[in-house]
């Protein structure tokens, strides 16, 4: 007869380990996970936890940096396009989309979490979303700007108080997000605001 062979041991998805260490750290905080809890999410031993991430922090600081990145890979691609009605439009609905992702695939928000006050010794999770906040504005105000001076936008426009507008409304939206505001509705408001930003978005030729 022919011997049993052993199942495979589970492949390793990094991609998935982050995830479901990022649901631990943002429901508990990164004091408030163990490594025993970590290990047991994700399936691993904790030398191969170790192995791949160098230790808890380096997985806490890896998860952190990768789902709060999305938000200026969004401010990225919207403030390239040619038409400032179009960066607008792509900022809030493009922001909207990732708040709701569904929880298979993303581990919630970010600045509601636990990880945002408990963090590690060499990231300091709120210092970190305070910058990357001031990257997006600082990126759209950049364009807003760059819309005036091309004269997409008459010369009075006031340019921060635009963006402050755009910003005010993206977090909005991301707490109506945290309190279970379904995707569609806020979707709804977002192409609203979008329409009732852009008439004030008189250009000299239009």
């Amino acid at each position: 007869m022919p011997r049993p062979t052993r199942g495979r041991p589970r492949a390793f998805d990094r991609d998935r380990a982050i995830l479901d260490a990022a649901r631990l750290f943002w429901r508990c905080g990164y004091s408030g996970t163990s490594t025993r809890a970590l290990t047991a999410a994700l399936g691993l031993s904790t030398s191969s936890l170790y192995a791949a991430f160098g230790s808890k922090a380096g997985l806490f600081e890896e998860a952190v940096r990768t789902y709060a990145e999305r938000y200026r890979e969004i401010y990225q691609q919207a403030v390239a396009e040619k038409d400032l009605r179009a960066v607008i439009e792509h900022v809030l609905v493009d922001s909207v989309r990732e708040f709701t992702q569904p929880s298979e695939v993303h581990p919630g928000c970010l600045l509601s979490s636990a990880a945002m006050t408990d963090s590690t010794s060499t990231l300091d999770t709120s210092a970190y979303y305070t910058e990357l906040h001031g990257w997006n504005e600082r990126s759209l105000l950049a364009r807003v700007e760059q819309a005036i001076q091309d004269g997409e936008l008459t010369a009075g426009t006031d340019a921060a108080a635009l963006t402050g507008l755009v910003q005010s409304v993206v977090h909005g939206l991301s707490v109506r997000a945290g309190l279970g505001a379904v995707r569609e509705d806020l979707l709804t408001t977002a192409q609203l605001a979008h329409k009732l930003i852009c008439k004030q978005l008189t250009s000299p030729t239009s």
